[in-house]
Parts: C-alpha cells; structure tokens; sequence
C-alpha cells in the first residue's frame, strides 16, 4: 500500500507549473448548494476549488463534472472516517503541508500564495490532505480485519523468493500521553507540549518512565507490547523506525493530546506468522490498493443518499 504522503502527493503533483502563474478558477459568486451527501452539503464554492485544483493538475475533459465527482468522493471519505472515529490532527496535516512546500522548493507561505492566485485555496488543498491521510487509515484498517494469506500463498510466495523465510523487527514499545481535555486544548496545549518534550529528552529506557511520569498531573503511560514493524501504527511507523533502540520518538499532537512513544527493544523475527503478515504486506501493491479503495467507495456510493440540487 502506498504511504499516506506519497498518496496525497503523487495525486497533487502541479505546483512546479505554476512557475508563471496562473488564472483564477472563476469570480466569487453567490453560493449555493450543489449537492447532499447523506445531509451533507456540497457548495458550488467548494467545486469551484475543486475545479481550479484540477485545472493545476492538468486535467482534461469536463472538469465541473470532474470536481463534483471528487467532491462527492471526498466527503464520503470524511463520514466514513468520522464513523470509523478516524481524526487526522491539525498538526499531521500542516506538517504535510510543509513537506508538500518543501518538495517544490517553496515555503508555507509560498505555496499560500500560489494556491489563492490560482483559486484553489490553502484551505481546500488542506481538507484534501486530511481526507487522503484518514482515507489511508481507513483502508489500512479494513484490510487488516481481512483474511491474510493461507499457508498454501505463504509457501508459494517463500518459493518465488527463493525459499527463504521473510523476517521483520519486532519492536517493544512504550507510549507516553500527556492528556489534553478537548475543552482546555488551545489554553494547554503549548505547555503540555513543552513538559512531553522535557520528558521525552530525559527519556532512556522504559524501566524509568513511570517513576519520571509520578510527579506529573494528566500523564498516562501505556505498555504497547510487541508490535511487529507491520503492524505498526500508520502514524507512528515513520517516527518508530527511525528511533533508535531505548530512545523515544519525537512528540506528536494528537487527538488526545501530546504523544511520544519509547522504543524499549528490538529483535529480527523469522517465524510462520512473519511470513505470513510481510508476504500479505508485500502482495498489497499500488494496484490492488488503487483497487480496494474503489470499491470501498463504491460501497459507500450504493449506501449513500445523493441528491442534486
């Protein structure tokens, strides 16, 4: 499966073109309502964004039917991900805005303007970023609830590779939370942040974590167990990987507050249930990804009420 970053961007590649600038999407009008995805309103003015993203990207073809197709997509994608309690935090998605800005050799504040010049909004770019980032989740979700390979496909797969057995890095791991009520998030988040990072630098082993934690008010310490690189959290693998063994991760605002998670070991695993779990990994290609998500959204289209207004 693709990762949350290169999905969003490889569908987002045109900001490069926009060198020489470029027209805006149309004159801001009266608003009106286009469309109700299960009692949720689409706007003529978010499928006048979509339209100008799309024009950036280069599409061809009726791009106004394109746009509310995407729209329609779109929000189907966000209430599956509220009903399956999936919330992508601010901060992942500002972040991936500025790794966007970066790959295009542009600050934040630079893709603002080309975005507004071209009439797509930074807004709107970022609702897409949150929607392919929890879409993501989404899917990863559903096809680890599905069956993995059968023993006769693990044994096939081991002999198209030679007959080697695959292994994987087990981690042991350690997850620090530093509650934030929901109510008191814009009063305490900077201070719970700066005690999490506090923590996380004196951070050496798990042994410790609890007796540094006792003197803290709102701070809860969850022993993860092992946890196959695999099966790692999507938005935690990248920083779980590059995190040496009795360090911890850098800390991430998150939906319950601010997070990090400790590395308390790691060992190289070659058993049946690892080949099995990295051969299904491995045969989840672009493809079949690009294919489940179709259907998963087809499934959702046959469910939904759409009415066009």
């Amino acid at each position: 499966m693709l990762s949350n970053s290169k999905r969003w961007m490889r569908a987002s590649v045109f900001v490069l073109a926009l060198a020489g600038g470029a027209a805006v999407a149309g004159q801001a009008g009266a608003t009106e309502i286009r469309y109700v995805v299960n009692n949720a309103p689409i706007t003529s003015y978010d499928i006048d964004r979509r339209v100008a993203f799309l024009r950036l990207q280069r599409e061809g073809g009726n791009l106004r039917d394109k746009a509310s197709e995407q729209m329609i997509d779109q929000t189907l994608r966000t209430q599956e991900m509220r009903r399956l309690n999936v919330n992508i935090p601010n901060e992942m998605v500002e972040q991936a805005y500025q790794r966007f800005a970066s790959g295009n050799r542009m600050t934040a504040s630079q893709l603002n303007q080309v975005l507004a010049q071209a009439g797509v909004t930074a807004d709107h770019f970022k609702e897409f970023i949150r929607s392919q980032i929890g879409w993501s989740r989404v899917l990863q979700a559903r096809n680890s609830s599905q069956t993995l390979l059968s023993e006769q496909d693990v044994v096939a797969k081991m002999l198209q590779q030679g007959g080697q057995k695959p292994s994987a890095t087990e981690y042991m791991l350690q997850q620090v939370i530093f509650v934030v009520p929901a109510s008191q998030r814009g009063q305490l988040l900077g201070k719970r942040k700066r005690e999490a990072q506090a923590m996380r630098d004196r951070f050496r082993s798990c042994d410790t974590t609890r007796d540094f934690a006792k003197g803290l008010v709102d701070v809860t310490v969850r022993d993860l167990g092992r946890k196959l690189e695999p099966e790692l959290p999507p938005d935690w693998k990248d920083l779980i990987t590059a995190t040496s063994t009795g360090g911890a991760t850098k800390v991430r605002e998150t939906e319950r507050g601010v997070e990090f998670i400790g590395i308390c070991s790691t060992r190289e695993v070659s058993d049946d249930r690892v080949a099995q779990m990295v051969l299904q990994n491995d045969a989840t290609g672009d493809e079949a990804s690009e294919k489940a998500s179709a259907e998963y959204l087809a499934e959702l289209r046959e469910k939904a009420r759409i009415n066009r207004r």
